[in-house]
């Protein structure tokens, strides 16, 4: 089994923020799925409607993050890097919290939406080790406490703004990590590619 130095795994992590470009097509998809989440919290029906909704529109994140990676053009695999798995382990890490999830559906449904977005917000937080930046811990940290102070406020006719607090702030990371992705853009040098493969 090979053994890596500091200086090995930062290089890998480079290069994975920089051919993914930060995991970018997921926060944009995200971005865009949490604003069609507003749009069915704002409809005239009750809470447990809406959240099962909410599972239907939820569906659609991985194929629209498969088309905006052809837009703008990011990898989702990257032969020879090593730790390119552990991005995928990291997402699927959060279906395990889905057991709270459904608690809250079935048996206190005004949480739920709170809940999800509170799910959501803090399972960004390892991807700040993975892509090498910290834009995921501030705004994971923002987004889940955030998603908790408001559902203790709002009214059940207001909810629709914990979805609309979720996708402003993922437009915010997502304009964040597009600058962390040129800056490091900047430092690459072409003989990365070499040094991996070395």
């Amino acid at each position: 089994m090979p053994s890596f130095t500091q200086a090995d795994i930062d290089l890998l992590r480079l290069d994975l923020s920089i051919k993914a470009k930060n995991g970018l097509n997921f926060i944009l998809s995200a971005t865009l799925v949490w604003l069609l989440i507003t749009y069915v919290w704002m409809l005239p029906y009750g809470v447990a409607t809406k959240g099962t909704l909410t599972f239907y529109v939820g569906g659609i994140m991985l194929p629209l993050a498969w088309l905006i990676s052809k837009l703008i053009r990011t990898s989702w695999n990257i032969p020879g890097n090593p730790l390119q798995p552990l991005g995928l382990w990291l997402n699927v890490a959060q279906l395990a919290y889905f057991p709270i999830l459904l608690v809250v559906y079935l048996k206190h449904t005004e949480h739920f939406i709170m809940v999800y977005v509170i799910i959501t917000g803090a399972h960004f937080l390892p991807y700040a080790w993975f892509y090498n930046t910290k834009s995921f811990v501030v705004m994971s940290v923002l987004i889940s406490i955030g998603a908790m102070w408001l559902g203790l406020i709002l009214p059940v006719q207001e909810l629709y703004l914990i979805p609309l607090f979720m996708s402003v702030s993922l437009f915010i990371l997502a304009i964040w990590l597009v600058i962390d992705y040129q800056i490091k853009k900047k430092s690459f040098s072409p003989d990365l590619n070499r040094q991996l493969t070395s």
